[in-house]
């Protein structure tokens, strides 16, 4: 039972049988579930990646009234989903530094109010046509119309003109901005045929995935773009599904059973219990999310500044992030910026648990 059960695995990693079928023979020979995932699993390891197939995600972070349109994009299903289908002009890379996309090169003049984006001539959208720069022209100022209610909307009001050149897109700022190279990686910005400004909805860009299902807040799918101008980097599965989960139970229980690849949204106190299951990793990536606690300093008592003092004082962040978090996170430090973002600023004093100050400020608050 055993040998023909690894033969089998080594077929399945081998693409020559389906994974279904694999666990129909399992249960057939009176195999658990969760031993034949397991052995499937180091099967595949062992057989290294293979490009093709269905990467399947389960994620939290959907609803029903969702759509495509990348302005309106503010969960994080449809934040994933967009990053298969959607391309931006450049994003960010795991230390922050730009990693240039529809965009080959940003550069500015001495000042840092004109900015020229060279805008590359071999990237295709789904339907064929190639991205231009009058798209991505179209694009910049669908988002920076108020009509659109693009979330991108606030990162674009510093922009006074723009227009195209030749392959590139000049932009022209009310003031000298260094960080303009890293608002255009805003998620929204996906780059569409004459800026969406036609049909917003309709999922084309020019990403490793063209849009195969829309289901809102039930899943999304995506067939492999033969085209799609980075695919010796990107794009290696044949298709990608999103299931959308949001029940952290549920969520967990796909990702044991094997019915999907990857969730996300994994809580603190369930860390140590998932990392138990055969073949499946925890990431955990610096975010740019936080927990607040507001004292709004026009609303009395919080009008008092040293009243806010002392309460900043007064919380032991570290117990926090232990207790809370479990250690997943990062202290914060009363504003709500980390290193998570580009240029962020090292040397900034971290402020402490300190019973005394506290209690000063506590008693000068009056």
């Amino acid at each position: 039972m055993s040998q023909e059960l690894e033969y089998l695995s080594r077929r399945v990693a081998q693409g020559k049988l389906s994974r279904r079928d694999f666990l129909g023979r399992a249960a057939a020979l009176g195999v658990a579930a969760a031993t034949a995932n397991s052995l499937l699993s180091t099967a595949v390891l062992a057989a290294g990646p293979v490009a093709g197939g269905t990467l399947k995600a389960g994620l939290q972070g959907g609803e029903s009234t969702n759509v495509l349109d990348p302005a309106l994009d503010l969960s994080q299903v449809n934040f994933n989903f967009s990053k298969c289908w959607g391309e931006l002009l450049v994003d960010t890379n795991p230390d922050n530094s730009i990693d240039y996309h529809i965009a080959e090169k940003i550069e500015s003049n001495k000042d840092a109010t004109v900015w020229t984006m060279k805008i590359r001539k071999d990237v295709e959208f789904h339907t064929g046509k190639t991205v231009t720069p009058a798209d991505v022209v179209a694009t910049l100022e669908r988002h920076a119309d108020k009509k659109s209610k693009s979330a991108a909307l606030g990162i674009l009001q510093g922009i006074s003109s723009m227009k195209t050149d030749g392959d590139s897109v000049v932009v022209t700022l009310k003031d000298a901005n260094a960080d303009f190279p890293y608002l255009m990686a805003d998620y929204h910005l996906v780059i569409q045929p004459n800026g969406g400004k036609d049909n917003p909805n309709a999922g084309i860009s020019a990403g490793p995935y063209k849009v195969a299902v829309n289901e809102p807040g039930v899943r999304y799918g995506g067939e492999k773009f033969k085209n799609y101008w980075r695919g010796d980097k990107l794009g290696h599965a044949n298709q990608v599904e999103i299931i959308v989960i949001n029940d952290a139970t549920a969520r967990t229980a796909a990702l044991q059973s094997g019915q999907v690849h990857m969730i996300n949204r994994v809580e603190p106190k369930i860390v140590d219990l998932v990392k138990r299951i055969p073949h499946v990793t925890i990431q955990n990536t610096s975010g740019r999310g936080f927990y607040p606690f507001n004292m709004f300093c026009d609303t009395p008592p919080f009008d008092n500044n040293d009243l806010r003092m002392a309460l900043k004082l007064a919380m032991d962040r570290k117990q926090m992030l232990q207790t809370v978090l479990r250690g997943y996170g990062s202290l914060g430090n009363d504003f709500p910026i980390n290193d998570a973002y580009p240029l962020f600023p090292e040397g900034i004093p971290q402020r402490e648990f300190d019973e005394d100050q506290a209690k000063h400020y506590y008693k000068k608050s009056g």
